[in-house]
């Protein structure tokens, strides 16, 4: 194994070379708007009650502005998921009459709650506001259908979402050069609907993020790429400033806005999550392209391949049966610096059809930019590996897995 190690990491250097551009240019993009903003240790300092006068969170959220080139943005941790803020962005802008419209096809299952896709049960979701929704699938090779999208468009779309992220689908993730596509075709059906995209999992993996390519509302999560994996919690939404307000008023209340929310003791490792996370990211998506060709060297599917175009965290790879998925998934977790001596099994979860799998030795409960492994459990037996904090640690764990998964194999048959 430890001569294919070698021969995989001399195949893979130069996509390892082209990250470390990627992570250059984000770096100092990053490192330029701190000097600009004249970030200080005064703005570590932590605020209770009511947030007020906290100048540590306003600049903090000036940051995120500067960053991803939006005209304003929220900063919380009031904000505990990728889906909380996404909740809170369309809340913030939608109203009954309206029409939610993703053009990526359905989001992933979190959401389905939230947009109330079941049968009415008074929770909250916004079909119980005459919040209409549509979504318009993908073409079968997984591309956007510009034609589909044209017709779906009516008198009551406010808002057109877009997926970054392939979440639990078999399909590629949208790169910011599909984006900008995306919103170039939107704009020449109505220029005033609201082009709001998901950026989960895809900060810092390409030098431009979705506001450059024209959308006008982004979200996200700080336990993914942006907290730099020291963030302990926490979310995101950038964009228009008139769209940061709405969404300011579904945060807290109509009228408060931005102006109330304690930061509590969170402003420094947040700060410094966004000045680690450039590099962090890089870290991950150099243990994915070793995953992938490593994988791909024994005979697996891997997706995107080691030498494919990158624009999340994400890195499916199929496996041939039940077991030997699982067994993969339980070796990462027993490679996890953290509950490494626990045994992950296949189960139900709330929302999925399939019993699923979750390997997540994380220091952080759920935090996708440290390394996991999960999927659910039907063919093709496609488990979805994200993250790592370090490519040394990566390396190490996928080794493994893989060492394990073979074994599982060679027994199974």
């Amino acid at each position: 194994m430890k001569e294919l190690v070698k021969q995989v990491e001399d195949i893979i250097q130069p996509q390892h070379k082209y990250i470390q551009t990627i992570v250059d240019a984000n770096q100092e993009k990053v490192l330029d708007s701190f000097q600009k903003l004249k970030v200080s240790d005064a703005h570590f300092n932590p605020t209770t009650g009511y947030g007020y006068d906290d100048f540590g969170r306003d600049k903090l959220e000036a940051l995120y502005a500067e960053v991803f080139k939006a005209e304003d943005a929220i900063v919380r941790p009031q904000l505990i998921s990728g889906t909380h803020a996404i909740t809170t962005a369309l809340f913030g802008v939608l109203r009954p009459g309206d029409e939610l419209l993703y053009i990526t096809g359905d989001p992933y299952d979190t959401l389905e709650e939230v947009i109330g896709r079941s049968p009415k049960q008074d929770k909250g979701a916004l079909s119980d506001f005459d919040i209409t929704y549509q979504s318009v699938p993908l073409k079968s090779n997984g591309e956007f259908n510009k034609e589909q999208t044209r017709k779906a468009i009516n008198k009551r779309t406010k808002v057109v979402a877009i997926q970054r992220s392939k979440g639990y689908a078999d399909r590629p993730s949208f790169s910011i050069t599909h984006i900008k596509e995306m919103v170039k075709e939107v704009r020449k059906v109505r220029k005033d609907i609201i082009v709001f995209v998901d950026n989960c999992y895809g900060e810092f993996v390409e030098t431009e993020e979705p506001i450059e390519a024209g959308a006008d509302l982004i979200a996200g999560s700080l336990i993914k790429n942006p907290g730099g994996g020291i963030a302990r919690v926490g979310g995101y939404i950038a964009g228009r400033a008139d769209l940061i307000e709405l969404c300011s008023y579904r945060l807290t209340a109509p009228g408060l806005g931005k102006e109330t929310g304690p930061s509590l003791n969170m402003l420094q490792e947040m700060y410094q999550g966004i000045f680690l996370a450039p590099h962090v990211v890089g870290e991950a998506l150099k243990g994915a392209v070793f995953t992938a060709k490593l994988l791909q060297s024994k005979g697996f599917t891997t997706s995107p391949a080691f030498d494919e175009h990158r624009t999340d965290l994400i890195q499916s790879v199929n496996f041939d049966s039940a077991e030997q998925m699982t067994a993969f998934c339980q070796a990462v977790q027993a490679a996890s610096p953290i509950n490494s001596h626990v045994t992950p099994h296949p189960s139900p979860m709330p929302g999925y059809e399939n019993e699923v799998i979750m390997a997540a030795g994380t220091f952080i409960q759920g935090a996708s930019l440290e390394l996991t492994a999960d999927g659910p459990i039907r063919p093709p037996y496609m488990a979805f590996v994200q993250g790592g904090l370090t490519y040394s640690h990566v390396k190490i764990a996928v080794v493994r897995a893989l060492e394990t998964s073979m074994r599982t194999e060679k027994v199974h048959h």
